[in-house]
């Protein structure tokens, strides 16, 4: 007999672009931490779309906003004034001490965005020679031209060479090497204050310490990719003042929304100034069903959500440390908050994923032999300690 599942994956066999390799799995609905596949089966969500259902799932007050504003008012355009859009950039301000806000759909635009404001400034103020990006090794910070082009990764550089010129890289544990690469034609040095598709590292306080240094030393900006360790997700509302960092741009995205697409880039005075109409813009970007999503999400971030981060992330990382304990196969435990990564043997890490479905938990893997937590941000501690205890015996499986 044809199931759901079969009918959903032959459609798509015929139709869909094949760039995904996707897990046998068709997810239905959802609730909190947990969500269901077409033959009713649940699973604890330790992955939240890659860290984008930051409110869990089926969050009844975000329901109940997007529900509202779409019998409103969906979409203007950015030709005219809506309520929205100033109050979320307002909001946003007052978290990251970065006042001036441009809106668009995804992280991969909020990182062009900062990467053409970054060249925009050195071309306004009287040096458009300087145009060099300086990024780090096992980053990632999208797929379009220019994120794509700091993201260092061959694998997926390669088939679209030539990227965009100008862009050197550094070791991301190497504050020498930092210091020879950013220099007086650097425009901007890129970074994700926790690398996240690379395998989950936290950039040390002294890279932090160098790279300010450096940034102050050559006048270089600092764009701030928070893109999957912001918002909260580590326990503060952006990792970069954790690390005493003070970017002049930062790209947003993923958690932004609670899963509605919006992104970010966020701005300084000082370079927001030399940013001019028509510079860039985004025919979707800001629009009213995305800002009110994100207003919903800020609202819980501003009421006790970073709070309860910090204390399930305390949590979630003994438990990782537990199963470190007692499990061979597990390597070294990283992460802050509800972001984490755990290195695995190599045929573990093969198997660990199917392991983890078949025992009723959603993890992912990356950068090879790395597991990643990114579970939602409003996670119980029931669902933390009953997803690890899934996830143990899946390591059990897969060993």
């Amino acid at each position: 007999m044809t199931t759901v599942a079969d009918e959903v994956l032959g459609v798509e066999a015929a139709h869909i672009l094949q760039v995904y390799k996707r897990l046998p799995l068709v997810l239905v609905r959802g609730a909190g931490a947990r969500v269901t596949d077409s033959d009713g089966r649940e699973y604890i969500d330790l992955l939240s779309g890659i860290g984008v259902a930051s409110l869990g799932h089926a969050h009844a007050g975000l329901a109940r906003a997007i529900a509202a504003q779409a019998e409103e008012l969906l979409h203007t355009s950015n030709l005219f004034f809506h309520p929205l859009q100033g109050q979320l950039a307002a909001r946003l301000a007052r978290l990251s001490g970065l006042p001036r806000a441009f809106f668009c759909n995804s992280g991969t635009e909020a990182v062009e965005a900062c990467l053409k404001f970054a060249r925009r400034y050195w071309h306004t103020t009287g040096d458009p020679r300087r145009t060099e990006i300086v990024a780090l090794e096992r980053s990632f910070h999208g797929r379009t031209f220019g994120s794509l082009s700091v993201t260092s990764g061959a694998p997926y550089r390669a088939p679209f060479a030539p990227l965009v010129p100008g862009v050197r890289f550094a070791a991301p544990d190497d504050p020498d090497a930092l210091r020879r690469t950013v220099t007086s034609a650097t425009a901007a040095v890129i970074v994700e204050p926790i690398q996240g598709e690379g395998g989950v590292w936290p950039l040390s306080g002294t890279m932090a310490e160098t790279l300010t240094a450096v940034c102050e030393e050559t006048g270089a900006l600092l764009i701030a990719d928070e893109i999957q360790c912001g918002l909260g997700r580590t326990g503060r509302p952006f990792h970069s003042a954790t690390l005493g960092l003070r970017p002049d741009l930062m790209a947003l995205g993923k958690a932004l929304g609670g899963g509605v697409p919006v992104g970010a880039a966020l701005l300084s005075e000082r370079v927001a100034g030399a940013v001019a109409f028509g510079d860039h813009g985004s025919t979707y970007g800001g629009n009213l069903l995305a800002c009110r999503a994100a207003l919903v999400f800020i609202d819980a971030l501003e009421n006790g959500l970073t709070a309860r981060v910090a204390e399930a992330g305390t949590r979630v990382e003994r438990g990782l440390r537990q199963l470190a304990q007692k499990h061979a196969a597990v390597g070294e435990i990283r992460g802050a908050g509800l972001m984490w990564g755990m290195e695995v043997d190599g045929g573990v890490a093969d198997r660990i994923v199917p392991a983890g479905l078949e025992r009723g938990v959603i993890v992912n893997r990356t950068a090879g032999n790395v597991v990643r937590l990114l579970p939602p941000l409003t996670i119980s501690d029931g669902d933390i300690d009953a997803g690890l205890a899934r996830l143990g015996e899946a390591l059990e499986d897969a060993s």
